[in-house]
């Protein structure tokens, strides 16, 4: 990745995320699916625990690619009953 898109402090979930709509571009279901179980648990790890409570909200871009992705699967699921 060109230095100049690099964030200084740049999380694993953006980089999922980047990776993930990118396979929704291109349409891919299977790997935009992969990529979904890899983005909540790259959310989620290091949590949990008797008293845990997430504080932290998914952003505007985890949000989208998540429905995007449901979209795109009932769409696929369309073409797959005709």
């Amino acid at each position: 990745m060109p230095e100049a898109n690099k964030k200084q402090y740049q999380r694993l979930s953006d980089l999922v995320t980047q990776a993930m709509r990118l396979a929704l571009d291109q349409k891919d279901v299977a790997i935009a699916d992969i990529l979904s179980r890899a983005l909540e648990m790259s959310l989620t790890r290091n949590a949990g625990g008797r008293d845990f409570l997430e504080r932290r909200e998914m952003s505007d871009d985890v949000n989208k690619a998540l429905d995007d992705l449901i979209l795109l699967k009932k769409a696929a699921k369309g073409k797959l009953q005709k």
